[in-house]
Order: structure tokens, then sequence, then C-alpha cells
């Protein structure tokens, strides 16, 4: 490890520093150190220089977790899209601020140039991400693989993989998924229970979910986790609100 990348990752980071996902991060800060032209411009912004040259404390492993397997999601289909670059850039900026994000694009491009293990990366994340963390990964990725609208078949292939190698159950793969539909259906499927469900099923349904998806559960991986968890939380509130329509009932 150079005394850069180990200055770099002064922001509170632990168990991300080593491993592949270390050796990735590690490779795209030295691509961006080394470049002393400061004029790389690609789809990414324009490339490092003295003044943008990556360096921002306080992204923890949750962040590089996801910087990496967004890289993993992006290549699914053998081309990178402007609309998921557009939503992972605005996931960033709520997350760490507009400078930062600019940054963490730039260590995005690196990365996305290299070969990527999924196998080992997820495995160095299963091993230290509570299940917590790796469904807020999860939901993310979903949202980076429908930033234009559609999923390909690469896209979820590679999206259904990537949650067997997290260690993430069918029914929260499948739940998680439905949070991006808007049928009726869909907002069952988010709820984890059937169409013929009772109210009070379903009203204690959406308490174990409600409570499963807290945005509390994952307040100690971040403000980019904590941030997903609110959207999906809200997600999760509009599936139950669709459904208490759907059935025109008090539950």
């Amino acid at each position: 490890m150079t005394a850069a990348f180990a200055r770099w990752l002064g922001g509170g980071l632990g168990w991300a520093m080593g491993g592949p996902i270390g050796a990735l991060i590690g490779f795209a800060i030295g691509s961006l150190l080394d470049d002393r032209s400061g004029a790389v411009e690609s789809q990414f912004g324009r490339g490092p220089s003295d003044s943008t040259r990556p360096t921002p404390e306080g992204v923890g492993d949750f962040g590089l977790a996801l910087l990496v397997l967004t890289a993993v999601v992006m290549k699914a289909d053998g081309k990178v899209l402007k609309s998921e670059l557009d939503y992972v850039k605005d996931v960033l900026k709520k997350s760490f601020g507009l400078e930062k994000a600019r940054q963490l694009t730039l260590m995005l491009r690196e990365v996305i140039n290299k070969d990527i293990d999924p196998r080992g990366v997820c495995r160095q994340i299963a091993d230290n991400m509570n299940a917590a963390g790796r469904r807020e990964l999860l939901h993310l990725l979903f949202g980076i693989a429908l930033a234009d609208g559609t999923m390909g078949a690469a896209e979820l292939d590679c999206l259904k993989e990537l949650a067997r190698l997290l260690r993430i159950p069918q029914s929260d793969f499948d739940s998680i998924r439905a949070l991006f539909g808007q049928t009726t259906e869909d907002a069952y499927t988010v709820l984890e229970v059937s169409q013929s469900a009772t109210d009070e099923e379903l009203k204690k349904a959406y308490r174990r979910m409600a409570t499963k998806h807290h945005p509390d559960k994952v307040a100690h991986l971040g403000p980019e986790a904590q941030q997903a968890a609110n959207e999906k939380f809200q997600q999760l509130n509009q599936a139950w609100d669709q459904i208490r329509r759907e059935r025109g009932s008090s539950i």
C-alpha cells in the first residue's frame, strides 16, 4: 500500500482497506495520483488536476463497496450509459457533496477499467457487513440498473448473482426488486405477502418490514447507506399506501 493510498484511506475505513476492494481502490487512487496531465476528458468529467486529486475524507467501507459493485453492474451489459452515471453521481452528491462526488466518480472510471472478481469482492462484503447494509447495497444497485427505465437480461442476471454472492435471501431480492415496480402485485411482493392476505396479516407484514428496513439499522454505515435506507423506507410506505387504496379499507 502506498503512502498516498494510506493517507487517503484515513477517513474512517476498516475492513475495505484490504482484500480485493482495497486492491481495486488502491489501483484507482494510484492511477489518479500518477496522472499529472490534468486534462483527461471522458464522459466521467475532466481528469484530476492538483485541486481535484482524490482526497475525500469520510468515505467509509460502505461507500467503497458501493463504488466497486457499481462498476460491476455498469459493465454487465457491455456498455456504460450516461443515465446510469447520472444516477450514481446523484447518489454520491446526496451523500458526500458535489466535490467528493466528483472525485469518487473519477475513481469509478478507473475501477470500471479493471477486471473485477465479483466473488472475491462479495465475499469480503458479506464477511464484514451486516444484512441491513447488504440490502442497501442491492437497493442502490437496482436503481443504477434501472436508471434508463429498463432492466436488461444481462443486468438482471448480474443483480441475481451479486445477491447470491452477498448472501441475500431470495425473498429480500424479490422485495427490493418490487420496490421499483408499479403494480399492486408488486406492492404485495414488497411486503412479502400474497394478495390473499387478510388485513391483519398485512398490518403485521408492514410492521415487520418497517422494522427490518428502518434507516436506523444502517446509521453506523455512513451517510450514503442512510440516504439509501431513507429512500427505500419511502418506497415501502408507498407500497403500503397503494395496498390500502386498492383494498379501500382502514387497515
